[in-house]
């Protein structure tokens, strides 16, 4: 189901004809070897298509206009390796709307002393060039990505090749389409939001439907197709009947494959990518959906519960960011449950009442079926597994009336050593950064929800920078967290964005 399109990502140089023709052949050339070395270096996970060098207000403008129109261009990236003055650039620039990388670095990694001259610092001048450059985008506000660094460094490519990834989530956010199954939980707040202003801003569909209307997909599932999901379950998966009548417990067991299956019909026809469901609404089904919609999220779709939509996106969004990295370590929908305040080993337990992506799962999961008071159905069917040790980021997407506003906290997944005999769900144990009890007043003092969309895969930079992309704040809790600074951070943002209105 994680599918998107097979993206390139655009390489414009800047430079002008002052210097002659011989000069714009080096340029070229220069140019040629640095595409070529990112595309050979195994590193990016997008390829780097070259483009002529742009030397004229018409170029860049025709430049950026095909690349709009380019459906497999999911951005552009920059570099000034002459001096290109920036006037030429501001039609091309006011015309784009796709990703924009600044790249600030220079072909030769050291100055030749023995050799250089006024040929080689004219044709060489990335540190006059790309300054002018940086200076029109800037008074034009344009938002941008921009790195500095010589291109054979890893660490250039490095942060190259996690923009791409922000890129991507950028360009496949305005293809989300949520489907809330019923509504928002009665009562609850941070849960809901405006769904117009989250078209204008992200470009996501959110819809409604009747928990009647999906739970007929449910119902009209053959019992042939039933058990061959359920077949499949239990190859997939360690069984734990704890007692349970084994014939009793695959019954359970089927109520949630057939809800799987409905639902992935219901999504795949009606084109939708994530999903929310509330244990308020259940009309016309047997179990609140557990086993079922752990395994969607396996498979890239999108969830919150209590009809949280915002949430459910943003985990579809940063499972399209992680899409094909090697060895990921997974990213699912979490809620905030109790705290260890121990001295010095303060942590938060995490989990939820059955929706844990089993993509993040540190052992085989294993299917239970027990007790549960909401909802008042059947006991339903789950997965079950602590979580992979390993740094991540948990984010919470809140609507704050003017503006919505991204919190980003930085947070180390602890191995869980003791055993929970009696928890009957999935969990993680993390720390947040810089610690639980400054994480935890500063994720408060920001308006954080008790739901996070988590990401092993991810880093902070890479949703701060897609939230700059969408024009909407965004702030970090980590290991340079002070409660002072932090609410002074919101104080400013919150006039900026008074003033900005």
């Amino acid at each position: 189901m994680l599918t998107s399109k097979v993206y390139k990502f655009w390489f414009a140089t800047g430079s002008q004809d002052l210097y002659g023709d011989e000069c714009l052949k080096e340029v070229a050339e220069h140019s040629r070897i640095i595409v070529e070395h990112l595309n050979q270096s195994g590193k990016l996970p997008f390829e780097v298509v070259l483009k002529p060098t742009l030397i004229d207000s018409a170029s860049i403008r025709k430049c950026f206009n095909e690349a709009n129109a380019d459906e497999t261009c999911a951005g552009v990236i920059t570099w000034m390796h002459t001096f290109s003055p920036a006037k030429m650039w501001i039609l091309g620039l006011q015309e784009y709307r796709k990703p924009l990388l600044h790249l600030h670095t220079q072909f030769n990694r050291e100055i030749p002393y023995d050799t250089i001259d006024m040929d080689f610092m004219n044709t060489n001048q990335s540190a006059h060039g790309d300054r002018e450059f940086g200076h029109i985008v800037s008074r034009m506000g344009i938002e941008r990505k921009v790195i500095v660094g010589h291109w054979k460094d890893e660490q250039v490519v490095k942060r190259m090749a996690d923009w791409m990834r922000t890129a991507i989530g950028v360009m496949e956010s305005s293809h989300i389409r949520v489907v809330r199954v019923g509504d928002n939980m009665r009562d609850v707040a941070v849960t809901e939001g405006d769904k117009v202003e989250a078209e204008i801003k992200f470009g996501w569909e959110i819809d409604a439907y009747n928990i009647t209307d999906i739970a007929e997909y449910v119902q009209s599932v053959s019992k042939g197709d039933i058990d061959a999901l359920v077949s499949k379950y239990y190859d997939s998966y360690n069984i734990l009947l704890e007692g349970r009548d084994e014939e009793e417990f695959k019954k359970h067991v089927a109520v949630q494959a057939g809800i799987e299956i409905g639902f992935r019909r219901f999504l795949e026809e009606h084109n939708y990518h994530a999903i929310v469901t509330n244990f308020q609404m259940l009309s016309g089904l047997n179990q609140l959906p557990g086993l079922a919609i752990q395994r969607l999220m396996e498979d890239g779709y999108g969830f919150g519960a209590e009809g949280d939509w915002k949430t459910a996106a943003m985990v579809r969004l940063m499972k399209i960011m992680t899409k094909g990295i090697k060895n990921a370590k997974g990213t699912s929908f979490m809620e905030d449950y109790t705290y260890h305040l121990e001295l010095g080993k303060e942590a938060i337990l995490q989990s939820h009442m059955l929706e844990v992506c089993p993509t993040i799962a540190n052992e085989k999961p294993s299917i239970k079926v027990a007790p549960l008071s909401m909802g008042n159905r059947q006991d339903p069917a789950r997965l079950v597994f602590t979580s992979k040790a390993g740094k991540g980021v948990a984010c919470s997407l809140v609507d704050l009336g003017n503006r919505f506003r991204l919190i980003v906290n930085e947070v180390e997944c602890l191995p869980q050593d003791k055993p929970m005999p009696h928890l009957p769900v999935a969990s993680a144990l993390w720390k947040p950064e810089p610690n639980l009890i400054t994480g935890a007043e500063a994720w408060i003092l920001a308006g954080g929800a008790h739901h996070t969309a988590f990401s092993y895969d991810l880093t902070a930079e890479q949703m701060g920078d897609w939230a700059a992309a969408m024009g909407i704040e965004c702030v970090f809790i980590d290991k340079d967290t002070t409660i002072r600074n932090f609410k002074n951070e919101l104080r400013w943002n919150s006039i900026s964005y008074m003033l900005n209105r």
